[in-house]
């Protein structure tokens, strides 16, 4: 009874750091996608901790592992969200969740009248729930480097490994002759412990959360391209005010970021190919870490490709609205603005433009050509 009590309390608090967390996030969902799906990810949480504990009723089986059985594609949806900055939650995502869990459904009704059918299908859909484990990994460490905020590449490592552990232990339950963690078996206490452990790790992400403070208005400036009269020289670049300040407790080096506009709008730096932050550091001959809390904390930047994507597509912006570049395949213009294919070019240029590279060229020498004329009457 000693293993069990301390089974069930931590299944208790587990539940409790849950429920907090959904609270917390419940004024934010309006507002992003990520808290929608972390308050779903906190409730299938305190589902799972209810429902693999000891003592509870294997009778309501049947409906509760079909929704269990959906986690792990919630989880990757959260990945998705919070290491990717321009995700997107889709409907198509919701349908998925769905079909999984009418899928698992299916098997469980199926169980008692084709066995043998349905353990084939069980299999199947631990197979779908390790690859939505193994994609939620990629997706943490795919965008890794190029992430900006110190605080959500401190919690990487640690979600990476409980999360995808745990999704991981769920998923083999499809293998095995029993689900994983029956009430009372021996591999309750163990599951109740990785609980405790991932709710511990998502309260901390949580509450630890600090407001997103306002970038000072002359770095902002650089970040989102404004011009300003009185942030400008005589030669139209933009000059970093020296107080920049973007937390009362942190303060960005002004020299810094002087330097690093130097380096990127008049040195062109970003038009090397496969230009990394650790490279863009050792020509700056600062730490890593210090350049990339200048560009998010100084220039308001979270992806470290959005800040190079920002000089790029006014390089190319430029290029396009050239008349005498009016032949050059758009292509050219691509990769001489530092991307390396077509397809990413496009599509971080209609994000910042509204239009396709075509468009906004037809439209830019259209202009040009009716404005033309009148300058010559005039």
């Amino acid at each position: 009874m000693g293993l069990t009590a301390i089974d069930l309390g931590l299944r208790g608090a587990t539940s409790g750091v849950f429920l907090l967390i959904i609270l917390v996030a419940l004024p934010r969902h309006a507002a992003g996608q990520q808290a929608l799906l972390g308050m779903a990810i906190s409730a299938g949480g305190v589902f799972y901790a209810i429902t693999t504990a000891p003592f509870f009723p294997k009778s309501s089986w049947w409906w509760v592992l079909p929704i269990l059985s959906a986690q792990p594609a919630l989880f990757w949806l959260w990945a998705r969200a919070a290491f990717d900055d321009d995700f997107v939650l889709r409907r198509w995502h919701g349908a998925l969740w769905l079909g999984i869990v009418a899928f698992a459904f299916a098997l469980t009704l199926g169980w008692a009248y084709w066995p043998a059918l349905a353990g084939a299908g069980g299999r199947g859909l631990a197979l779908v729930n390790l690859a939505f484990a193994l994609a939620a990994a990629a997706q943490t460490v795919k965008t890794w480097g190029a992430d900006l905020v110190a605080r959500r590449r401190r919690l990487r490592l640690a979600m990476l490994a409980m999360n995808v552990g745990l999704i991981a232990v769920v998923a083999s339950a499809g293998f095995a002759a029993i689900p994983v963690a029956v009430p009372g078996a021996p591999g309750s206490l163990p599951t109740a412990l990785a609980l405790f452990m991932v709710a511990m790790i998502a309260g901390v992400g949580t509450f630890a959360a600090q407001p997103a403070a306002a970038v000072n208005e002359a770095t902002a400036a650089i970040a989102s391209g404004r011009r300003r009269g009185a942030d400008r020289t005589p030669t139209g670049r933009v000059v970093v005010d020296p107080r920049v300040v973007v937390d009362p407790r942190v303060v960005v080096d002004p020299i810094l970021l002087r330097r690093l506009d130097h380096l990127m709008s008049v040195e062109r730096t970003y038009r090397q190919e496969g230009l990394a932050i650790g490279a863009l550091a050792a020509r700056l001959d600062v730490p890593e870490h210090r350049l990339r809390q200048a560009i998010n904390e100084g220039l308001g930047y979270r992806n470290f490709n959005a800040f190079l994507n920002h000089y790029r597509i006014e390089d190319a912006r430029l290029a396009l609205s050239d008349a005498t570049q009016r032949e050059v395949p758009v292509l050219t213009i691509a990769m001489d603005a530092g991307f390396q294919s077509i397809g990413p070019f496009n599509r971080a240029f209609k994000a910042e433009t509204g239009v396709t590279p075509t468009e906004f060229r037809r439209d830019a020498l259209s202009r040009a050509e009716i404005s033309e004329p009148r300058r010559e009457i005039g």
